[in-house]
Parts: structure tokens; C-alpha cells; sequence
């Protein structure tokens, strides 16, 4: 049976869990003169603080979108969306700048970083944005795990790809946000530095307590996640926990019968 025609629930959590972010009957639709796409189709879902998940599906399954949305980087059609306990419906759009600011950080495939600033002015962005200053030992922790300490005087422009990457996960650690999200994150990267990358968002929800959800297209990347959630057609339509590459591989060729 094609995946396409099972309808699934996400499962609910564990009681006493706390929720980092979620959607309850996420619709997301984009008019384009009388052409009208339904990006996102009644999806609910859950990422629970301290775990790492991967979404997948083919191009055109609303996987980013559902991302961009629960991150109040766009808006849903209707639905609901929440950081925590906030929904994002409800806030202004001033503060929806400081809800992002504070409690979400962002890792995307093409880096993102200030060319003019240094590693450690990158880093600090956020908290120098919030004219607050960052956890001096948590800092230390974060340059310190990604590896970063004899490079804080450089440029973006003198760093390899894997490590201005290291640079923008750092970034996005470095304010303690109750959830990142990860944009293809290692698009942009050879499979051993990508592979690198992985190994430290990984241990970051390991040994951080940090909440990681990432929009991939990769089986192998996918098998560094505590589950994998398939998008197709705008809903969700399966979800693996504990994936390995080959069974994320196998679903997604389910998917395209």
C-alpha cells in the first residue's frame, strides 16, 4: 500500500514532557492569480524539548514551509503554531521579532554569517541584537565543542564551508534557544564535513539538552535524528523513531510508488 493513502496521527507525548514547539491543523495555502496551492494540509505535530527530528519528504511537500511556519518566519492560512506555550498568532509583530530572537535559532544551508564581522562578533550576534550579553561559560562551552577557539579573530571569508557552518551552529546555540531549526544544513558541504556537522547538532541534543528539527532530503543525515517525520503532499503521512538510513530510504521510496 502506497504511504500516500494512510492517514496518520501523530502519536501524543509522553505526559509531563515539555513541548519546544508544534502545530495543531496547519494549513498553508499560496494564490498566485486563480492558482492555488495547498503547501500545508491540516498537519499537527510535536517536537519535544531534547530531541532531534529529521522532516522529509519530496520537493514540493511542504516540509520547509511547515518549518518556515512553526518558526514565525511565515504565516499559516489557519491552524495554530507555538514556541513553547506562545502562539505566535497572537503576538505583535514586535514580538514575534523578540519570541524569534530569543528562544529560536536558525541554521541554514547557505551559512548566513556577516562577512564583515569576525567568528566571536557572529557568535554574539543575538545577544548583541538583544544588547545582552551571553552566558560567558555557556559560550566557552559552545566555541569550545564546535571547535571554533583558534579561529574567533577570523573572518567568515578565511574559513572553509564546514567551518563557517560550525560558525552558524554556534550562533544559533549560543543564546540557549529553546529550539533550532535547521534548514538543510549540510547542503552545501562534502559528505565527511557535512557528516561532521551532523556529529555536533547530534551532541547537542545529547549533551546540551538542545532541541533540534531539521528539514532534510538526505537518508544519511536523517539516521543522525530520534525520528524521522515524512511529509507528502502537504500532511504528514509517516514517522520513524530511531531512524537508520536505510529504512529512511526505504520509506522514501514507498513514497514515490
Amino acid at each position: 500500500m502506497s504511504l500516500l493513502a494512510i492517514e496518520v496521527t501523530t502519536p501524543a507525548p509522553v505526559l509531563d514532557t515539555p513541548i519546544a514547539a508544534s502545530a495543531r491543523n496547519a494549513v498553508k495555502i499560496y494564490r498566485t492569480g486563480d492558482t492555488e496551492v495547498r503547501a500545508l494540509d491540516g498537519v499537527s505535530v510535536d517536537f519535544v524539548q531534547g530531541r532531534f527530528t529529521a522532516i522529509m519528504g519530496p520537493s514540493g511537500s511542504g516540509k520547509s514551509t511547515l518549518m518556515h511556519c512553526v518558526a514565525g518566519l511565515d504565516q499559516l492560512t489557519s491552524g495554530s503554531v507555538a514556541i513553547g506555550e506562545v502562539q505566535l498568532a497572537g503576538l505583535s509583530e514586535k514580538n514575534l521579532t523578540t519570541l524569534r530572537r530569543d528562544q529560536v535559532g536558525f541554521v541554514f544551508q547557505a551559512f548566513n554569517l556577516i562577512p564583515t564581522l569576525t567568528v566571536e562578533e557572529n557568535i554574539k550576534l543575538p545577544a548583541a541584537l538583544a544588547r545582552t550579553k551571553p552566558d560567558p561559560e555557556w559560550l566557552a562551552t559552545v566555541i569550545d565543542t564546535v571547535g571554533l577557539g583558534d579561529r574567533l579573530r577570523h573572518r567568515p571569508d578565511e574559513l572553509s564551508g564546514g567551518q563557517r557552518q560550525r560558525v552558524a551552529v554556534a550562533r544559533a546555540l549560543a543564546s540557549k534557544p529553546r529550539v533550532i531549526f535547521a534548514d538543510e544544513p549540510t547542503g552545501n558541504l562534502d559528505s565527511r564535513t557535512g557528516g561532521e556537522i551532523l556529529a555536533f547538532m547530534r551532541s547537542a541534543v545529547d549533551e546540551m539538552g538542545q532541541t533540534i528539527v531539521m528539514v532534510t532530503h538526505d537518508p544519511i543525515a536523517a539516521s543522525y535524528a530520534d525520528r524521522a517525520v515524512f511529509l507528502a503532499d502537504g500532511r504528514i503521512v509517516d514517522e520513524i523513531q530511531s531512524p537508520t538510513a536505510d529504512s529512511v530510504l526505504n520509506h522514501m521510496k514507498t513514497m514515490g510508488d
